[in-house]
């Protein structure tokens, strides 16, 4: 297995910004470890646990502290699980399997079973999306609805782009800041340009490149389907992921930011309001 830290050292640094910001954490938490096909994984559980699970899903290079402008809101619904995805950076296992095979569906299986969940609303970020839609297309029976958010594998990737990102992230500091700054498509602001810049000087991203999903995938899935995409996205090709679910997936609905980048300002909301309206999928 292929370390995903370049040392030791860096391990240690992105692992105290994990428990940093746990203790940011705006709601109270149960922070367990769940063992599975890939190694033991982390999961931020809060909320009533009697409520509709909701499980949540981060992009490449963060964790389930990501979601920490989005929970407290979440929570006052939900029964909220925020899975930190194996071989990111989070304490889960730094397994990563092919994602064309069935093995992330099968962790997912395990993750379940040990939560206790028989199905679940599921919100996700970019290849955290890329996840959750997996799921849906392997196990539908498992997810009640989908929350995809920039999500990747259905517009295609804009590859010179990455590699233009590739090419700034080996510039020191100045060019991760700027590399985070044509993703978000905007300035981040300071605490967390500091926090990824010292996450990317030590984790090694993922490159393998994402599978597109097929046309016959996309329209195979009943479950109901928000997507939210920013259009000046620079890494995916948004147009095209909006224009393949409006086309292809029939309970598919689309929120279209035109101004917006790759990462998206806080979804709490959105995801309250289209996953609260569909408690009795959960029956």
């Amino acid at each position: 297995m292929a370390a995903i830290y370049r040392s030791a050292e860096g391990q240690a640094a992105v692992e105290a910004l994990y428990r940093q910001a746990l203790q940011r954490w705006p709601v109270p938490y149960r922070h367990v470890v769940v063992p599975t096909c890939e190694g033991d994984t982390s999961v931020v559980a809060s909320g009533d646990p009697h409520a509709p699970p909701l499980v949540l899903l981060h992009g490449s290079g963060t964790n389930a502290t990501s979601w920490i402008r989005d929970v407290a809101p979440l929570a006052q619904r939900f029964c909220v699980y925020a899975i930190d995805m194996i071989g990111e950076t989070g304490p889960s296992a730094p397994s990563r399997p092919p994602l064309a095979s069935d093995r992330y569906a099968a962790w997912l299986d395990d993750v379940w079973r040990e939560l206790g969940i028989a199905s679940a609303h599921v919100a996700g970020v970019s290849l955290g999306a890329w996840l959750a839609l997996d799921l849906a297309v392997r196990r539908p029976e498992k997810a009640a609805s989908l929350v995809l958010i920039s999500p990747s594998g259905i517009g295609r990737t804009n590859h010179l782009t990455m590699l233009r990102l590739a090419l700034l992230r080996m510039c020191g500091t100045r060019g991760l800041r700027r590399s985070f700054a044509i993703v978000a498509g905007r300035e981040m602001p300071g605490p967390l340009m500091g926090l990824m810049t010292t996450v990317f000087r030590h984790f090694r991203p993922r490159l393998e490149r994402i599978p597109i999903r097929t046309d016959l995938e996309l329209a195979s899935l009943r479950v109901p389907l928000l997507a939210i995409l920013g259009g000046r996205d620079a890494l995916l090709r948004s147009a095209e992921t909006r224009d393949r679910l409006t086309r292809l997936v029939p309970n598919a609905r689309v929120t279209y930011l035109e101004q917006e980048g790759h990462i998206l300002p806080p979804q709490a909301g959105a995801i309250a309001e289209f996953a609260g309206a569909l408690p009795l999928l959960l029956a």
